[in-house]
């Protein structure tokens, strides 16, 4: 494991108040600092990790009396962003064309100049290329963020994402991830930081969901009260393994099941063929009355509470994921692949007794263990499951505290802008004069 050798910052990691206390005022005793200004470069502000991630960066930022900034594609979260105090400039940092590419670290160059900012953080390979760029014309820190392992099917897609393995600071959200990267790329120890994703407790909290939202999306989504949801959450993308449940979801069928749908909660943004594959795959397998393939759901709580149980059934590393801690915060069980999650993110046997287990774990890519899994849970007595969920719940608020992946984001930030601050000021500017972007 890297647990014991990659930086996890800081040792001692201080408490929510102290931790997201703004700056002192100017009368106070303590010696003022400057805050600090973050670009943050993420693809899209539409639903997904990275995304999710940007908006997590904002709130610690602004709560700790910093400036955060956020280029990106439009998209539904522009609104999370301004409200959790930042600041959104328009870029298409999601394209892969070299040309957008380089006007993009142009771009971002201006925006660091501008805005005086002391990192630039990525989550995004594409922004990643960019932001690079740009803080190494600017002089200041360049931070990657990794939310799940990247597939690398040829040497060019192997050189496309290094450039995520390249940051001052290199952040992975769980240490599966980070051995991953120390293992393709050799990046060392110093340079690689863990720091796993929070949640909103209180938003996430199946107390405080009400009959009349779970009812509405059950109407939504055609299904009758008494139906039994399998909750599938994420972009459509054949990473996510939807194919590998709906195999499983042919097998529960086959074998009698009846009063259960499958929900795949998500979007495919209209650019690749898999959503139309998988659509293929429920109509040859006559599983129409069993597949509900959803719009993307802005009541996420609702939508968590309305599950019997969750699924994640990823064929390639995907860290930690938020939809996996968020719907354990809601108390539901979940089933993941080998791949989609972790011992440190769900308590699954053989690793703990059936009295300890938060959900169930099976083979990435085995539809028959998937299917077997699932059975197991739709028949469970309802006590035991609901027993396995507060267990979840439990778990999540316990190992994801906000004021720990504060205190570390926070450190490491202070820790490169304290070692940078007057790093390459006198560089070459190649961003032009000063215009409004």
């Amino acid at each position: 494991m890297v647990s014991s050798s990659i930086s996890k910052l800081p040792a001692q990691t201080p408490q929510l108040p102290d931790v997201l206390a703004p700056p002192p005022p100017a009368n106070s005793n303590r010696t003022a600092t400057k805050p600090i200004t973050v670009l943050i470069v993420v693809p899209t502000l539409d639903q997904g990790a990275a995304e999710h991630g940007a908006v997590e960066l904002v709130r610690i930022l602004k709560l700790a009396g910093h400036h955060a900034i956020v280029a990106a594609r439009s998209g539904r979260l522009i609104g999370d962003v301004i409200k959790s105090g930042g600041e959104f400039i328009a870029l298409d940092v999601a394209s892969r064309n070299p040309l957008v590419i380089l006007r993009n670290a142009i771009a971002l160059m201006r925006i660091a100049r501008q805005r005086d900012c002391d990192v630039i953080h990525a989550l995004g390979r594409a922004g990643a290329w960019s932001a690079a760029l740009a803080a190494k014309q600017r002089g200041i820190a360049f931070v990657t963020g990794w939310t799940k392992g990247f597939s690398e099917s040829n040497p060019f897609k192997r050189f496309y994402n290094a450039v995520m393995a390249r940051g001052d600071r290199v952040v992975a959200t769980c240490d599966g991830i980070a051995d991953l990267i120390h293992a393709r790329y050799g990046t060392s120890r110093q340079r690689l930081a863990v720091v796993p994703p929070s949640i909103d407790f209180a938003a996430f909290d199946p107390a405080a969901v009400t009959w009349e939202r779970t009812s509405a999306l059950r109407r939504a989504w055609g299904l009758a009260p008494e139906t039994k949801v399998i909750l599938v959450t994420g972009r459509i993308v054949r990473r996510k393994g939807h194919h590998v449940v709906v195999k499983a979801i042919k097998r529960l069928k086959d074998s009698g099941l009846a009063d259960f749908a499958c929900v795949f909660v998500g979007e495919d943004r209209g650019r690749a063929t898999y959503p139309g594959e998988l659509w293929d795959l429920v109509l040859a397998n006559g599983l129409m009355d069993h597949v509900r393939m959803a719009a993307p759901v802005r009541d996420m709580p609702a939508a968590y509470a309305t599950a019997t149980v969750v699924v994640s059934a990823a064929i390639q590393p995907e860290g930690v994921q938020r939809a996996i801690l968020e719907a354990q915060a809601m108390a539901r069980p979940v089933i993941v692949s080998d791949l989609a999650a972790g011992p440190d993110v769900v308590l699954a046997t053989p690793a703990v007794p059936d009295n300890r287990a938060t959900g169930l774990r099976c083979p990435a890519g085995d539809e028959e263990a998937l299917a077997a899994a699932v059975f197991r849970l739709l028949t469970m007595a309802e006590p035991a499951r609901a027993a396995m969920g507060r267990r979840g719940r439990a778990w999540v608020i316990d190992r994801f505290d906000a004021s720990v992946a504060a205190g570390r984001m926070l450190a490491l930030y202070r820790e490169l802008t304290g070692r940078r601050q007057q790093a390459g000021r006198n560089r070459v500017d190649l961003s032009g004069p000063d215009t409004d972007l």
